[in-house]
């Protein structure tokens, strides 16, 4: 099993600027310029600026890669778990699949993994009971596991939500009840970046929670 997280320009699907992975001990940790200006809220949120082309965090650069490198880097770590299930948290799995096929690099990816499982609707099911109103991940965490961290950061939500995800026990049957394909997402709910002199360079997409 491997976990991502990605942290965007707004609070919903405009373009990526973090990308992490973990299974167990191996991480991945990637920055990338976004090609559309990030949201004044999100910057607040996040820490991410970018000054002159350089990707700015908490005022510190940082290194930087290309969206598809990073992407290519992604499936390249993936390769080393042996076809895992990929578990993110609401809207990231739909993020992902549609820069993948932005860059066309879907039948690659779809290779390389066995499929994906949201995390949110799993965490719906299996604490229906407790009177949780938020599925944040935020939450959940302070919720199931009692400790807080440094939410918005894509490596530390990462972590987290793989702690998250063994304390939740899913069961063989919970895990294949919510795992899907690529191909079953439906990626026209998330707008494609525009790039420079076209209009509407961010098209919002509400989290739901």
């Amino acid at each position: 099993t491997v976990f991502f997280d990605l942290e965007t320009t707004g609070l919903s699907s405009c373009d990526i600027v973090q990308l992490a992975a973990v299974s167990g001990s191996h991480t991945l940790n990637l920055f990338m310029v976004p090609r559309c200006r990030i949201d004044p809220g999100a910057s607040r949120v996040t820490g991410f600026k970018v000054r002159r082309q350089r990707l700015f965090l908490h005022r510190r650069p940082v290194l930087t890669n290309s969206l598809k490198e990073a992407l290519v880097s992604f499936i390249t770590f993936l390769g080393m778990f042996g076809r895992p299930i990929l578990v993110g948290h609401n809207i990231d799995c739909l993020v992902l699949a549609r820069v993948l096929d932005e860059f066309g690099l879907k039948a690659v990816f779809q290779a390389r993994v066995a499929g994906f499982l949201d995390s949110l609707p799993l965490a719906r099911q299996l604490l229906k009971d407790s009177g949780l109103q938020s599925f944040k991940q935020e939450n959940l965490v302070k919720t199931v596991l009692g400790v807080s961290y440094a939410a918005h950061n894509a490596l530390a939500d990462v972590q987290a939500l793989q702690e998250l995800y063994w304390a939740l026990r899913p069961t063989a049957g919970h895990i294949q009840q919510h795992t899907f394909s690529l191909d079953s997402l439906n990626t026209a709910t998330v707008k494609p970046v525009r790039l420079p002199g076209q209009s509407n360079l961010c098209e919002n997409f509400q989290k739901a929670v």
